[in-house]
C-alpha cells in the first residue's frame, strides 16, 4: 500500500522526532508508546475531523477510527517520507473525507428508496387514458342528441346555468327547456349505458 500524501498542518518541530519514535515503538506493538501517541494527536485529529464533518458526535468516532488504524497499521509509517503526525492526519483526513461520502451515499439512496415507496393511489396513466375514452364516449353520445336536447345539456351541465338562465339565453319558456334537458339526458344515459 502506498504511503499517504502529507497533510499540511503540522510541523515537525520539537514534537515531531518525539511522535516519529513514539509512533515506530507502536509498529513494534509498545501499549505505553500508543497511550503517550494517543495523548498527543488525539487533539488535533479531533480538530481536523470536527472541521470536516462539524457533527461533534461523528468526529469523535471517526477520531477513534483513525486512532484504531494508527494502532493497526503503524508499521506503515516511513519518517523518510514525513512526520508522524502528518502521517496520522492525513489518515484523519482520509477517513473524515470517507465518511463525508458515505453520509452522502446514505442520504442519497433513502432519497431514492423514498421517490420508490412514493406509490400513488392509483395508476395515473390508466387514469387518464380512462377519462380519455370517457370524454369520448360522452363527446360521442351528445353528437346522437337533437340540437335543442344538446343545446339545453351543454348549458346546463358545461356551461353551468340554471334552467331558467337557459331559457332566457335561448328565449325559450321555463318548461321547454326543462323537457328538452330531461330527454336529452335520458338519451345520455340509455347510450352511455348508465343505471339511475
Amino acid at each position: 500500500m502506498s504511503q499517504p500524501e502529507e497533510v499540511p498542518s503540522a510541523s515537525r518541530g520539537r514534537a515531531g522526532p518525539e511522535l516519529d519514535a513514539l509512533l515506530t515503538e507502536v509498529a513494534r506493538g509498545d501499549q505505553e508508546s500508543f497511550a503517550g501517541l494517543y495523548d498527543r494527536v488525539s487533539g488535533p485529529v479531533l480538530g481536523l475531523v470536527r472541521s470536516l464533518l462539524r457533527d461533534p458526535a461523528q468526529s469523535e468516532e471517526v477520531m477513534q477510527e483513525v486512532l484504531v488504524e494508527v494502532w493497526r497499521t503503524a508499521a506503515r509509517f516511513r519518517p523518510d517520507r514525513g512526520s508522524a503526525m502528518n502521517w496520522v492526519l492525513t489518515l484523519a483526513h482520509r477517513r473524515a473525507v470517507d465518511r463525508i461520502r458515505s453520509v452522502q451515499a446514505r442520504v442519497e439512496r433513502e432519497q431514492k428508496a423514498a421517490l420508490l415507496d412514493r406509490v400513488p393511489e392509483y395508476d395515473e396513466v390508466t387514469e387518464q387514458v380512462e377519462t380519455r375514452l370517457e370524454q369520448q364516449r360522452v363527446r360521442r353520445c351528445l353528437g346522437a342528441l337533437t340540437k335543442l336536447q344538446r343545446e339545453a345539456v351543454t348549458l346546463a351541465y358545461y356551461r353551468g346555468l340554471t334552467s331558467r338562465e337557459a331559457a332566457e339565453l335561448l328565449t325559450l319558456p321555463l318548461g321547454t327547456v326543462k323537457t328538452r334537458l330531461r330527454d336529452g339526458l335520458i338519451r345520455l344515459r340509455d347510450c352511455l349505458g348508465v343505471s339511475v
